[in-house]
């Protein structure tokens, strides 16, 4: 299976979040596409992150809540014919938390461009049993309190040239799968407790490998079989997220 299905939902508006995570809202307001409720967050679309960065030289490094397309561009990508990144290769939407110290398209930013993914929750398909015909069974994760999950992110700063407007993109960290949730799919994202949040933005700290490497603790993430029409990028709304029908019972990890 290798990566998790590239598929989440957000529908806390920017400025609430930043608020609600004590950061500075960078996204500029009014107008974004991002500040609507996504109930289907698909690769390459405008998602709301949170990065750490600084002011001065010198000072605190504060949090920020910036705009990202998802799937990571590389510095060192080259420009297509129509000026935006030459991205023909696979979407880096996904990026192995055993890799990222290692893999050329992640290093540099594993260094010091950590970033946070807030979502209300993720989205996966479960296989039919062996030997068995028809749709796969999409599900939703999320916490059983209705609060955000915030996950570890890269992300990283591209320019067709250096006078031009740059492009921030970003990509989500998996892990192995835990519990319940490795029965439907072997990659989760890699999520953090917030108590660990400001040692993974801190960007003049170094890559601490205990988060990547630490299973992510899963105590309160509930997992809810949800409609096939999440299956469609053109369906995005609440609906998406509403127990399937027949409703059956709702798994929740233990």
């Amino acid at each position: 299976m290798g990566v998790m299905c590239g598929r989440f939902a957000i529908t806390t508006d920017p400025a609430v979040l930043a608020q609600k995570i004590r950061a500075l809202d960078e996204t500029g307001g009014a107008g974004s596409t991002a500040e609507a409720p996504n109930y289907n967050v698909a690769p390459t679309d405008t998602i709301a992150t949170v990065v750490a960065r600084h002011r001065e030289p010198h000072d605190e490094p504060t949090r920020r809540v910036r705009l990202m397309r998802w799937g990571l561009v590389p510095p060192w990508t080259k420009v297509g014919p129509d000026g935006a990144p030459d991205t023909r290769g696979p979407l880096l939407i996904n990026a192995r938390a055993d890799k990222v110290a290692t893999s050329p398209a992640f290093r540099t930013a594993a260094q010091s461009k950590r970033c946070l993914v807030p979502m209300d929750g993720w989205y996966e398909w479960q296989a039919k049993a062996s030997g068995e015909k028809g749709d796969k069974t999409p599900f939703f994760l999320h916490r059983r309190d209705g609060d955000l999950v915030c996950m570890a992110g890269l992300w990283s700063v591209w320019k067709p040239s250096k006078a031009a407007a740059p492009l921030l993109s970003c990509t989500i960290i998996t892990t192995d799968a835990v519990g319940p949730m490795a029965k439907i799919h072997d990659r989760m994202p890699l999520m953090l407790a917030e108590e660990n949040w400001d040692a993974w933005l801190n960007p003049d700290a170094p890559l601490d490998q205990q988060l990547l490497m630490r299973p992510p603790d899963v105590h309160d993430i509930a997992l809810c079989p949800v409609s096939t029409l999440v299956n469609s990028v053109r369906n995005n709304g609440p609906e998406l997220l509403e127990p399937a029908e027949p409703q059956p019972e709702q798994i929740t990890l233990l």
